[in-house]
């Protein structure tokens, strides 16, 4: 597996699978490129372990209006080009209809921000880069929530991931005559900081996997890595589950 070709753009690549991606896309050859959004010595820390292969380390937050077109020029500022995005970042708050309008407006507002105006944004800066040079490869982090839904508390989050995975697919759709390719991946639980604490919670979310265990963080830096290797180009468009089939489709 090659990826000696890609320039990636890496959206909270700082820690959990977002650092998996871009450690595993640069033992693969890659030239990447972290963003993080406020814990720099985490982004440091990870660029320190790729060594030259990190190209640069850049602050955004995503959820303000605008960051992700801003986080893309700083990126190609950077790097020069890029080839590839991987739209990894993310936030799950709780949006409970039952709660108060507070948490339900804010919630709301921050998670659409981050999780699909701000990789929309990229996606379109992307684009456009793309259909200049000849092509270009995108991977979203769609979660297992974008397919089947999330627990009533937190709709926002799947309707995030269900719009992007909708932008990934019309991407592939649309976009395949300019020589770009896009996938979606959907994850279950993924061994991270975001993976539940509490031991009643965690053995309810290993019971419905059939496989026993929560995704590891390496096994999503793989599948990225292959993506962006273009050894199946004819992929584009597809979702792949990695979820220890807790959800078969």
């Amino acid at each position: 597996m090659n990826c000696e070709h890609i320039n990636v753009l890496i959206t909270g690549g700082s820690r959990g699978a977002g650092a998996a991606i871009a450690k595993v896309c640069a033992q693969y050859g890659a030239n990447v490129v972290i963003h993080y959004n406020s814990n720099r010595t985490e982004a440091e820390a990870v660029a320190g372990q790729i060594g030259d292969k990190c190209v640069a380390v850049i602050a955004e937050d995503l959820s303000k209006p605008g960051a992700g077109a801003q986080l893309w020029a700083k990126a190609k500022a950077a790097a020069g080009t890029i080839n590839a995005l991987v739209n990894n970042a993310g936030i799950d708050l709780v949006t409970d209809p039952y709660g108060g309008d507070a948490q339900w407006a804010d919630g709301w507002a921050k998670v659409m921000a981050v999780n699909l105006q701000a990789p929309a944004d990229l996606c379109r800066a992307a684009l456009v880069d793309f259909r200049a040079t000849g092509g270009g490869r995108i991977v979203n982090m769609c979660s297992r929530a974008s397919i089947r839904g999330d627990s009533i508390d937190h709709p926002a989050y799947a309707a995030s991931k269900g719009g992007l995975l909708a932008l990934t697919k019309t991407i592939a759709r649309g976009a395949a005559a300019d020589g770009v390719v896009a996938y979606g991946l959907a994850p279950g639980w993924i061994n991270t900081e975001m993976a539940p604490t509490d031991p009643d919670v965690l053995r309810a979310a290993k019971a419905e996997i059939p496989l026993g265990d929560f995704a590891q963080v390496e096994e999503i830096g793989a599948m990225v890595a292959f993506l962006l290797s273009d050894l199946c180009k004819s992929a584009t468009g597809a979702t792949f589950d990695i979820n220890g089939a807790s959800h078969v489709r």
